[in-house]
Formats: C-alpha cells, sequence, structure tokens
C-alpha cells in the first residue's frame, strides 16, 4: 500500500493566527484581519502559483491601511510555521523504516514549500511530491490526485491518503483512494494499524 501525505496540519503545524496575533493586540482584531483581508481564497492564489509578492501587492492597494500587517504574510511567514507535528513525523519515519512507499500532495505555494523543505528536511523522504503551486491546482479538483497517480504509475485503490481536511479526503476517495481524515497522530496510528500499515 502506498501512503500520501498532506503536509500543512498533518506533518507541519501551519497557524497564521500565531502571526498575526503578535502584530494585533485582541483575538478579535486577528480574527477580522484574517475573515475579511488575508483571507483563505486570498491565500489560495499562492497556492495556485503566484507569487507571494503578487499578492501582497494586490491586497496591499485594496487595503492600503493594512499594507504592514499584509506583508508581514511574506516576509514572517515562517513565523506561521510553528513546527513539526513530532507524533505524525515518527509515523512517517516508522512507515519509511518499514520500505513503505510515501508520497504527498499538498497545497502550498512554490516558493514557500522550497523554504519550507530547507527547515523540515524529513519532508524529503516522500518519492514524489505534487505541490499545488508548481502544477497550478489545488486539493479537492480531481487532477491533483489524478497527477500524482499518473507521474508515478500508481493505482488509486493502493493508495491511501491522509488530510486533515474533510473536503480533500473526499477528493481523494473520489478518484477511488482510500482515505483517512487526520484529527491527531494518535487517531492515525491506530488508523494504519488497523489496516496492517504499522
Amino acid at each position: 500500500m502506498n501512503v500520501v501525505f498532506d503536509i500543512g496540519n498533518v506533518l507541519v503545524h501551519w497557524e497564521p493566527r500565531a502571526l498575526y496575533r503578535k502584530i494585533f493586540a485582541t483575538e478579535g482584531e486577528v480574527e477580522w484581519f484574517i475573515g475579511n483581508v488575508c483571507t483563505q481564497d486570498w491565500n489560495l492564489e499562492q497556492d495556485l502559483g503566484r507569487s507571494f509578492a503578487d499578492g501582497v501587492k494586490a491586497l496591499s492597494a485594496r487595503y492600503p491601511e493594512h499594507a504592514e500587517a499584509i506583508t508581514a504574510y511574506d516576509l514572517r511567514w515562517h513565523e506561521t510555521v510553528l513546527g513539526a507535528i513530532d507524533g505524525s513525523v515518527q509515523i512517517l519515519e516508522e512507515l519509511s523504516a518499514r520500505g513503505t512507499p510515501l508520497y504527498a500532495i499538498t497545497n502550498f505555494n512554490q516558493d514557500k514549500f522550497k523554504e519550507t523543505l530547507k527547515r523540515f528536511p524529513f519532508l524529503n523522504v516522500f518519492r514524489d511530491t505534487v505541490v499545488s503551486g508548481d502544477e497550478r491546482v489545488i486539493k479537492p479538483d480531481p487532477a491533483i490526485y489524478r497527477l500524482l497517480l499518473q507521474r508515478n504509475g500508481l493505482a488509486a485503490v493502493s493508495c491511501v491518503f491522509i488530510d486533515d481536511s474533510l473536503k480533500n479526503v473526499k477528493g481523494a476517495e473520489a478518484v477511488g483512494m482510500k482515505a483517512i481524515h487526520f484529527t491527531g497522530p494518535e487517531a492515525l496510528r491506530v488508523q494504519l494499524t488497523g489496516m496492517g500499515l504499522l
């Protein structure tokens, strides 16, 4: 069985609020900014391959009064990545030690992903990583899962996909993959053990 990992909030903890709690005085201000300025939809444009410089420029033109905080999303981006999720990394290492074929599909800006690879060398364990920013397609679009399968000669039924986003899990199931909704390392270990993978 091939095991296909998501990266953000499965193997590394990503939380943009962590950065903005250093910038704004109250949780309400943080939530307003994330909900109205540096939104998930705006961030997905970077995951689809738009450069952070272009994204920041466009958004700062719309919200000039927040230009400094918007720019921080790029320049201080690593403050949104709080570290490895140790229990998940341990599972990854155990799977690797058993010779399990490991792959990844991630919604990630291509430039930030290259930086993240340097920071977290364990992400180099994958035989192939499909990065949305490189491919200009994001989960849960069926095309991104099929790209991994076609590029590596894999059958969907021979893959189990792990993601913290339920819609991305459903996307994998829609192309014929088995899938696990990640809620934490402990539950993941139980599920993979039940499948005979650990």
